[in-house]
């Protein structure tokens, strides 16, 4: 069985989850300095959220599992990878070409803080699902007051 590589780490937490934007979004809005250059394209992602679980869907056809690579820490998750371009056509000329090629970086808050070592990643016909359990807390605390 092949696996998508995922990093562990806390790199994100300082970040601070309140953020609903992505960090691109984000920096785009202080300038334009601040794009990410070497990226090229931008997949489309749905993220929904249940009781028990984040999910992200990502739309990545056409990139190899071996080039897709996932960071991520209780409270944010980096998806990056590469699509290779395609060798150009010889004999021909291009009358349309909408198809993205190179290298992709996103970065997501989450909105809930999930178990990391139960995170699992599934790339199936150009989808990747990776299914995020939260960090279940159903335990109460007591709060004792001390006079002032």
């Amino acid at each position: 069985m092949d696996f998508i590589k995922i990093r562990f780490g806390d790199d994100f937490d300082q970040l601070g989850s309140k953020f609903e934007k992505t960090i691109e979004e984000m920096f785009r809005s202080v300038g334009p300095m601040f794009n990410c250059s070497e990226c090229s394209w931008k997949p489309q992602m749905d993220m929904y959220e249940t009781a028990r679980e984040i999910i992200i869907l990502a739309e990545i056809a056409g990139v190899r599992k071996e080039d897709l690579e996932l960071e991520i820490s209780s409270k944010a998750i980096k998806i990056c990878g590469r699509r290779k371009d395609l060798p150009e056509m010889e004999k021909g000329t291009y009358r349309l070409a909408e198809i993205q090629y190179g290298h992709f970086e996103r970065f997501l808050f989450l909105s809930a803080p999930v178990d990391t070592e139960k995170v699992t990643a599934l790339y199936s016909n150009g989808y990747l699902k990776i299914t995020l359990p939260k960090m279940l807390s159903d335990k109460t605390h007591k709060i004792p007051i001390t006079e002032g």
